[in-house]
């Protein structure tokens, strides 16, 4: 009688054991599946703030200061061109940042859609630095070059603007140095959060 009650406290224990290392799996996975949908949400918004950002310059900034400076209509042009350049693999990301399911998705399919996320970030660096670069060389050869209504003339007048163009361009490189930073950290983490959770799949 007592091997027999020995037994089943056993297996009684035996299996609260096993209940218990189920529910620390699954307190593990949630773990690891939140902080890798956190990281997930912080790249979702740091695109969308880029995007509405361009937006914003591009619909109400520069056709303001268009409207209120004498500035060439092709020199408009040039900068409101590479902005709308700009919206584009903005939208493409968010795009197909909005197919992913951590719910539902398998995680090589996830990992998949990592993959083409950071081959369009690479993609965008690639051609967007350049034509940013180009843009502003035009836009100043524009200005100084062919604005006669401006009347540009070596001194306060045409120190004062490229001060403040250099100044919004190193702020503008500070600032897409410390996102691209943590948009990294954030993809990294995806990643990793990814691969650990691939094991649960198995």
């Amino acid at each position: 009688m007592e091997l027999y009650e020995l037994k089943n406290s056993w297996n009684a224990l035996d299996k609260r054991l096993a209940e218990t290392e189920i529910v620390n799996l699954r307190m593990v996975k949630e773990m690891i599946h939140q902080k890798t949908k956190s990281a997930y949400n912080g790249i979702v918004g740091q695109n969308i703030c880029s995007f509405l950002v361009i937006l914003l310059i591009a619909v109400v900034v520069f056709p303001y200061i268009y409207m209120n400076a004498p500035i060439r209509s092709f020199s408009f042009a040039i900068i409101e061109g590479v902005m709308v350049l700009g919206l584009i693999p903005q939208m493409w990301k968010i795009s197909l940042l909005s197919k992913f399911d951590f719910g539902g998705g398998k995680c090589n399919e996830l990992s998949g859609l990592v993959l083409r996320y950071k081959k369009i970030c690479h993609q965008e660096k690639l051609w967007m630095i350049p034509c940013v670069c180009l843009a502003m060389i035009a836009f100043y050869i524009s200005e100084f070059g062919f604005n006669k209504e401006a009347g540009y003339e070596f001194g306060m007048r045409l120190i004062l603007p490229l001060g403040l163009s250099v100044l919004t361009f190193g702020l503008g490189l500070v600032f897409a140095k410390w996102q691209s930073r943590r948009h990294a950290q954030q993809m990294q983490e995806i990643e990793r959060g990814l691969e650990e959770l691939r094991e649960f799949e198995s």
